[in-house]
C-alpha cells in the first residue's frame, strides 16, 4: 500500500494490522507492483444554526445546507479521505532503490441529473504523481507531485482522516469532506516537488524541499488580495524534521514563499510568506494523544495562502492547532475525542468585521474495524465559525459509515 496512505491509517487512530501490510503485490520482471487504495462512504445529518456573515477562510463549511431557509441537511457522501486506488512499482538498479506512485481519487457522492458535482465535472482528483531514487546509506530524492511538508504530518495524525469532521453539508458533492482542516492546522495540500529526505539516524530524520510557489487566493475578493494559479520568481522552500521513538513521534515543518503581485492598485515587491508548526503523537498502552499548533505571516487560514493578504497587500497573521485523545477499548474499538482551533488576525490598517476570526471544531469518534481492512465509523462534529465582530454560525452533524483498506 502506498506509503502515505499506509502513515494515514497508522496515524488516524485505528492503527489496524491493515496498516502495516501491503496492498495487492504483483510481481512484474524486474519490478514489483503494489496496488492499494480505499473506499469509503457516510451518511450524514448537519443541522445549522446562525445567520451571521462571516467572509473567507471557508467559514462557510460551518453554513451547511444548500438553502438559506433549509437548516438540515441529509448526505451520503466521501468523507474527509476521498477513494483512493494507488498503483506503486519498485525495483532496485545500479545499486539504486528506485520507485514510482500514481493515484487517482474519486469521490462518493453525486448530484441530481448523474454529474459528478455541482459544476458538471467529473468529481474526481489526481494527487500523486512522483518517482523516487535513492539508498538507505544516503537518502532518497522525490520529483513529482504528492502531500506537501509543512503541516502534512498533522494530517495524517487527524482522527477525522478515517471519517467526516466539518463539511458534511456545505462541501458535500464534492470529492471529500473538510475534516479537521482549517479548525486546527492549515491544509498541506498536494504539490509538485523536489525533495530530499534523509537516511534514519536512529529515529531522527529530515525533508528539505522545494515546491511549486503559488498565488494567494480568497474567498471574498473584495477584502483579500486574489490572484490564481502559479507565483513568484522563486518556488516555496519546505522542511520537517523529526524523531520517531518507541510509542511515539515529535516533529517540526515550515515553509516560506517569496510572494509578488503587481496591478495597478497593488504591488508586493518580494515580500515573504512564512509559517512553522511542531507535533507530538505519544502512545501508552490503550491510550493516545496529539497535541499540535503553528503560526503564519501571509500564509493565511485552512487553505495555504487563502486570506492571507488584505486587498491593499498588507500581511495578516494566523495560528492555531489542535489536541487528540483516544482510547482502544477491550471490543478493539476505538473512541477519539479531539478539539481544534484556526485563527485569522485582521491588519491594524483594515476594519472588516465580517472576515473570519476563528474556526473551531469539537469531534467524538467511534472506529470499530469488522476485519483488519474494514472499518466502521460514528462520528459527531460540532463546527463553529466566527467574525472579527463575534457573530458565529454552528453546524453539528452525525455521520456513520465505513472505510476499507486493501
Amino acid at each position: 500500500m502506498n506509503k502515505n496512505i499506509k502513515l494515514a491509517v497508522a496515524g488516524a487512530v485505528l492503527a489496524l494490522s491493515a496498516s502495516a501490510n501491503a496492498g495487492i503485490i504483483i510481481p512484474a520482471g524486474d519490478w514489483t507492483l503494489d496496488i492499494g487504495g480505499n473506499v469509503n462512504t457516510f451518511m450524514t445529518n448537519t443541522r445549522a444554526t446562525g445567520t451571521a456573515t462571516i467572509r473567507g477562510g471557508y467559514a462557510g463549511f460551518v453554513s451547511g445546507p444548500n438553502s438559506t431557509t433549509e437548516k438540515t441537511e441529509s448526505n451520503i457522501t466521501t468523507g474527509l479521505l476521498p477513494n483512493y486506488l494507488s498503483v506503486s512499482g519498485s525495483t532496485r538498479q545500479n545499486d539504486l532503490d528506485v520507485a514510482f506512485t500514481i493515484s487517482i481519487n474519486p469521490g462518493s457522492s453525486t448530484t441530481q441529473g448523474g454529474r459528478q458535482n455541482a459544476a458538471g465535472a467529473l468529481n474526481q482528483e489526481n494527487r500523486q504523481a512522483f518517482l523516487t531514487f535513492g539508498d538507505k546509506s544516503w537518502g532518497s530524492i522525490k520529483l513529482g507531485k504528492d502531500l506537501g511538508i509543512f503541516a502534512g504530518t498533522a494530517i495524517l495524525n487527524d482522527m477525522t482522516l478515517l471519517g467526516v469532521g466539518n463539511g458534511a453539508g456545505a462541501l458535500a458533492g464534492n470529492t471529500t469532506t473538510i475534516g479537521g482542516i482549517g479548525s486546527g492546522f492549515i491544509y498541506a495540500d498536494w504539490k509538485a516537488q523536489a525533495a530530499y529526505t534523509s537516511p534514519n539516524f536512529s529515529g531522527f530524520q529530515f525533508t528539505l524541499a522545494a515546491t511549486q510557489g503559488w498565488n494567494q487566493i480568497a474567498n471574498d475578493a473584495t477584502n483579500s488580495l486574489a490572484t490564481t494559479g502559479r507565483s513568484g520568481s522563486a518556488p516555496a522552500f519546505e522542511a520537517q524534521a523529526s524523531y520517531a521513538f518507541s510509542g511515539g513521534k515529535i516533529w517540526m515543518s515550515g515553509l516560506v514563499q517569496k510572494v509578488n503581485h503587481n496591478s495597478a492598485s497593488v504591488i508586493l515587491d518580494d515580500d515573504r510568506a512564512q509559517a512553522a508548526d511542531i507535533g507530538a503523537n505519544v502512545n501508552f498502552g490503550d491510550f493516545g494523544l496529539t497535541g499540535y499548533a503553528y503560526k503564519g505571516e501571509g500564509i493565511g487560514t485552512t487553505i495555504q495562502f487563502m486570506d492571507g493578504y488584505t486587498n491593499a497587500g498588507k500581511q495578516r497573521k494566523s495560528d492555531g492547532g489542535y489536541v487528540q485523545a483516544t482510547y482502544t477499548m477491550p471490543t478493539k474499538t476505538k473512541l477519539g475525542v479531539a478539539y481544534g482551533i484556526s485563527n485569522l488576525d485582521r491588519n491594524a490598517t483594515e476594519v472588516d468585521t465580517n472576515l473570519v476570526k476563528e474556526n473551531e471544531r469539537t469531534t467524538v469518534g467511534l472506529y470499530h474495524p469488522l476485519t483488519k481492512h474494514l472499518n466502521t465509523v460514528l462520528e459527531y462534529n460540532e463546527g463553529k465559525s466566527q467574525n472579527q465582530a463575534g457573530g458565529e454560525n454552528k453546524a453539528r452533524t452525525m455521520s456513520l459509515g465505513a472505510i476499507l483498506f486493501f
